[in-house]
Order: structure tokens, then sequence, then C-alpha cells
């Protein structure tokens, strides 16, 4: 397997861990406030990956630091701007504009970049999208303050555009660390007002530990390993399944029950990443994804 199929692999089983993270944290965070739970979260995995590996605070200066600093503004405003709108939305409409994001990532590299993705990343991007409601919406209603929610998927689309851009000849393992540092930073300056709660719940603290480890740690490593090989719009769509392993998990614990809707959807979002993703012989995955822009 070549390092483009070990990366759209290793995308998945963070979809997975992300999914997951949902039905961990759902129970959890009605104990805990969110500053809280995002700053401890975020200092546990950073302060993880610096013990596995300390010499990589060798590396926490240059265009590492300076651009681990920038991507890790960029997601602490999504975190932050996605849980604010959480507080006035549901969670279904939550988890569907977040996941707009796979329509944004590929506008903004047009905008930004000037290139102009072909149709199969239109036909995929609409397909995810499409799956991405089937599965989210139900009885639900828009209203203004999902405004945050929005303002939390473009700050998403942004880090993703913002990854594969930068995280290309750098040092992943330090600039994983640096984004996750300033995550917690950034949290913890939200935390300070209220008061932190070091709370004792066993349940709180399994959501924690689970989530540092797994859907934030390993699961950003992954991901700037493999925006350093990937184009940012075919990750977009990747992550999207994140939404279809939520909802599996969902069932498989008994928080959701399985409904025609929801297979419908996850097969289109399915669809769409194998849309972008099914291999193609003489043909770069660049030759695949973009139209050739004027100079």
């Amino acid at each position: 397997m070549n390092k483009n199929g070990l990366a759209v692999f290793a995308l998945l089983g963070v979809t997975i861990a992300w999914g997951a993270s949902f039905v961990v944290m759902k129970p959890a965070m009605e104990m805990i406030q969110v500053y809280d739970f995002l700053a401890i979260r975020f200092t546990i995995a950073a302060a993880l990956m610096i013990l596995v590996r300390p010499k990589t605070v060798l590396a926490f200066r240059g265009a590492t630091l300076k651009y681990g600093v920038l991507l890790g503004l960029i997601l602490a405003v999504a975190y932050i701007t996605q849980t604010i709108g959480l507080t006035v939305s549901t969670a279904a409409i939550t988890g569907f504009i977040t996941g707009l994001y796979v329509v944004l990532t590929p506008l903004l590299i047009w905008l930004i970049f000037r290139k102009r993705p072909k149709s199969v990343v239109a036909i995929a991007v609409i397909l995810a999208t499409v799956g991405l409601g089937f599965i989210t919406i139900k009885d639900a209603s828009f209203d203004l303050g999902q405004l945050w929610i929005l303002a939390g998927a473009l700050a998403f689309a942004l880090h993703i555009v913002g990854l594969s851009r930068w995280s290309q000849d750098k040092d992943v393992y330090a600039l994983t660390v640096i984004q996750l540092g300033t995550v917690g930073l950034a949290c913890w300056v939200g935390a300070t007002p209220d008061g932190v709660n070091l709370t004792v719940e066993p349940l709180v603290w399994f959501a924690i530990l689970f989530t540092a480890v797994f859907a934030t740690a390993l699961a950003f490593f992954v991901q700037t390993w493999a925006q350093s090989i990937m184009d940012a719009s075919r990750v977009a769509i990747i992550l999207t399944m994140e939404v279809v392993f939520a909802a599996l998990t969902s069932v498989l614990v008994g928080q959701e029950v399985l409904s025609l809707q929801s297979i419908i959807g996850g097969a289109l979002m399915l669809v769409a990443m194998l849309v972008v993703e099914w291999p193609r012989k003489d043909r770069t995955l660049d030759d695949v994804v973009y139209e050739p822009m004027p100079h």
C-alpha cells in the first residue's frame, strides 16, 4: 500500500475515534463546563505527546512554531465557536452545520489558491452533504444563533486547508504538539473567568482521558501527517465519515435506533468518499481533483 492509501485508512481511523468520542462525551458534558473539559483534554494530549518524545520540544522553532501556533489558534476558534453553537442549538443541527466544512474546504482552496475543483469533487461534496443531512437532521429548525456553528465550520475548513499547506516538510510530531498546546492555552483563558472545576466524577475523567489520547493526541497526529501528503478537499470528504461512525456507535451502545434515514445517509457519504478515492490508472490524484487555472 502506498502512502496515499495508508493515509486514507489512517484518516478513517481518526473518524472512528472522533465518532466514538461524541458518545463518550455526551453524558460527561452534563457534569463539567465546556471550557474546563476542552482545556484539560488538550493539555493532557499535548503533555502526553511530550512525555512520549521529550526531544520534540527542540523542534519548537522557526516555521514549525509559527505555523503550529497559527493552526492551533484556528483550531481553538473552531472548537470554541462550535461549543457556543451547541448551547443554542440541537446536537443534530450542530453536527450538520459543522459538517459543512466539506463544502467550505474546496471553496476556500478555490478562492485562496485559485485551484478550481473538478466535477468529481463537486459530486462528492453534494453526496456527502446530502448524506450528512439524512443522518443528522430530524425535526430540527434553524435560527440566527447557529451562525456560531457556521463560524466553527469555517474555522475547521481553514484548519484543514492550512494543515495541507503548512504541514509539508515540517516536523509533523512537533507541529501537532504545538497545535494542541495552543488550543489548550486558549481554552484555559476561556475557563479562567468562571474558575476551573476539576471534577472527581469517574465518568468525566474517562471521557477526558479517552478524548485526550484517542480523539486528540493520536487523531491530530495522524491528521497532520496525512495532510502533509494529501489534498485538503479529499481530507474534508473523508473526515465527514466521523458522522457515520458517531451514528453507528450511538446505535451500538443503545443511544440511538438504527433507521432507514441513517442507513441512506451513511451510504451516500460512503459513496462520496469512494468517488474521490477510487483508484485511477495513469493519473495523479491532483489531476483528478483540480482543474488547471490560468496564471
